[in-house]
């Protein structure tokens, strides 16, 4: 049973949305991590709003979120142009 709550409270505060682009290993997992920097975004953003977070710290943990991101994209060998622009 405690598998079960625990599995319940994960869904809840770390909610997973379904992967709709082409399937690659790397896209999945590159979408894994972005949804991920979402949601720590949301939290500290919560928390920065809130007065808990400094402006200054949130800023910056924010930037190394995005450098963290960043990285990710490159290690997995996703263009920053897999999607071009539908103009």
């Amino acid at each position: 049973m405690a598998n079960c709550n625990n599995a319940a409270k994960d869904n809840f505060f770390y909610p997973r949305s379904r992967y709709y682009g082409t399937f690659t290993p790397e896209t999945l997992a590159f979408n894994a991590n972005l949804q991920e920097f979402s949601q720590k975004v949301a939290y500290i953003s919560a928390l920065e709003t809130g007065g808990k977070l400094p402006p200054e710290q949130a800023y910056k943990q924010v930037k190394t979120l995005w450098k963290q991101l960043k990285r990710s994209r490159k290690a997995l060998g996703i263009s920053p142009n897999l999607y071009p622009d539908n103009q």
